[in-house]
């Protein structure tokens, strides 16, 4: 019984749970083919910690809390003090008949979590009847067995009737008496003939709940963008409004795309370290204030609000001459304006030595490139100049004489003083004494006359 019991809201039904699912999936996953599996609903949430339970005292007035399908939570008077513990799955009263869930908080701690939730007086709460008998076990899992087909249905009237409406999910109550439809719609939608429609068809009382985006989100699941599971779908149990103004104080784009979460709405955790961003930023100066030193005046450009450090601009709207300081050395310099001196600049004149660290830098041990071999650059050859007219080119063995051969003749060279050579056009000229003499020549060739002794 107790086995029975505990595999109600486990996940998985009783094939997947024994590594046997004969739909295909192998027990790793749930299928939708498993009729009544309830792997394929979402996560349940996570139950709160019983810390009063060491602390000694009675609960003289019995009130637990029911956990029932699609995190729908009640408190319930336990009026015949029954000997109730987290995990006990009971009977509880319904309007009409009962339902069937699972206790997940007991003792003095159910009258804080009302106390949190606006609850003031008891009269209005209802009652625990019993313990779940294998009656009431086996007649909630033939109603459970019934919602997924259910829903399919009830997709169709509602596209065939024309209402802009996406039915998400269904819950049978524990008798079968009784379902919720759980619908989206971005509109007011008028559901009355559908109601109708839908007791014709299913022979039961049909009760229609709207649920925002964010619920449908976490019935749902999924990965977020952290790599962890949905928020909403894992721990969330009530939803605060997130507005944009905690991604300005954050700093952050305003990105649509980057800002809204898989619901289309903004990610729930921006609200999550929106305090430490607002204690963080007391501790930076303001946009208005501007920092004067002897060249220029500087306005604030941004802000790193975690590091502590701000830029600063000499214009305005785009970033000139930026200089990005620390915010104490921001303080400094305001301090210092207020007094009327201007500093010389704003990084300071002496910059502070950086304290030896303590650590080494092991990143450059575990790159995932160390092992692969560098290419070696091929070092470029210098160019030779072109060999003279007469001189075998480097490298050239069928030029250069072999040994023991006889040398060739050497060229005549040219000669300025009458030996043979060749002018400037490349032509031979002829020997000094064969060629004609000019005027200058002439005349000091001329026999000087003999002077008298």
């Amino acid at each position: 019984m107790e086995n029975q019991d505990k595999d109600i809201f486990s996940t998985g039904c009783a094939d997947c749970r024994s590594g046997g699912c004969h739909h295909g999936s192998g027990g790793s996953v749930g299928c939708e083919a498993c009729v009544g599996c309830p792997r394929r609903e979402p996560r349940g949430k996570l139950v709160a910690t019983d810390w009063l339970a060491d602390i000694p005292g009675d609960d003289k007035v019995g009130i637990v809390q029911v956990l029932f399908k699609n995190t729908r939570a009640g408190f319930y008077l336990n009026t015949a003090n029954l000997p109730l513990k987290i995990g006990d799955i009971v009977a509880v009263e319904a309007a009409p008949g009962h339902d069937i869930g699972k206790v997940t908080m007991v003792g003095p701690l159910v009258h804080l979590q009302m106390k949190k939730n606006g609850i003031r007086s008891t009269s209005e709460l209802k009652k625990v009847f019993r313990l779940a008998r294998p009656a009431d076990i086996e007649k909630f899992e033939e109603a459970r067995a019934r919602e997924h087909s259910t829903m399919i249905k009830a997709r169709r009237i509602a596209e065939e009737l024309g209402l802009a409406m996406k039915i998400g999910d269904v819950e049978y109550q524990g008798d079968g008496g009784k379902a919720i439809f759980y619908y989206i719609a971005d509109e007011r939608v008028d559901f009355r003939k559908l109601i109708r429609v839908l007791a014709d068809t299913f022979k039961v009382r049909i009760e229609m709940k709207q649920i925002g985006a964010r619920q449908e989100a976490g019935r749902i699941g999924g990965i977020g963008p952290c790599g962890r599971p949905l928020c909403c779908s894992s721990w969330m149990s009530r939803f605060v409004s997130v507005g944009t103004g905690a991604a300005r104080v954050q700093d952050l784009s305003m990105n649509p795309q980057k800002l809204a979460g898989q619901c289309g709405k903004l990610k729930c955790c921006l609200n999550f370290e929106i305090d430490a961003y607002a204690e963080a930023q007391k501790e930076l100066p303001t946009k208005d204030i501007t920092l004067e030193t002897k060249d220029a005046t500087y306005f604030l450009f941004k802000t790193d609000i975690l590091a502590r450090t701000v830029s600063y601009s000499t214009d305005k709207g785009i970033p000139v001459n930026l200089v990005t300081i620390d915010a104490r050395r921001a303080f400094e310099i305001i301090a210092l304006n207020k007094q009327g001196i201007r500093v010389e600049s704003l990084a300071g004149s002496a910059e502070k030595e950086e304290p030896q660290k303590e650590y080494g830098d092991i990143i450059g041990q575990d790159s995932l490139t160390r092992f692969d071999k560098t290419k070696k650059k091929k070092k470029k050859k210098k160019p030779q100049a072109p060999p003279t007219q007469g001189q075998p080119k480097a490298g050239d063995a069928r030029q250069q004489p072999k040994p023991g051969a006889p040398k060739p003749p050497k060229e005549p060279k040219a000669n300025p003083q009458g030996h043979a050579g060749q002018n400037q056009q490349g032509q031979q000229r002829p020997p000094r004494q064969n060629r004609p003499q000019t005027q200058n020549q002439k005349k000091n060739n001329k026999p000087k006359p003999q002077q008298e002794a």
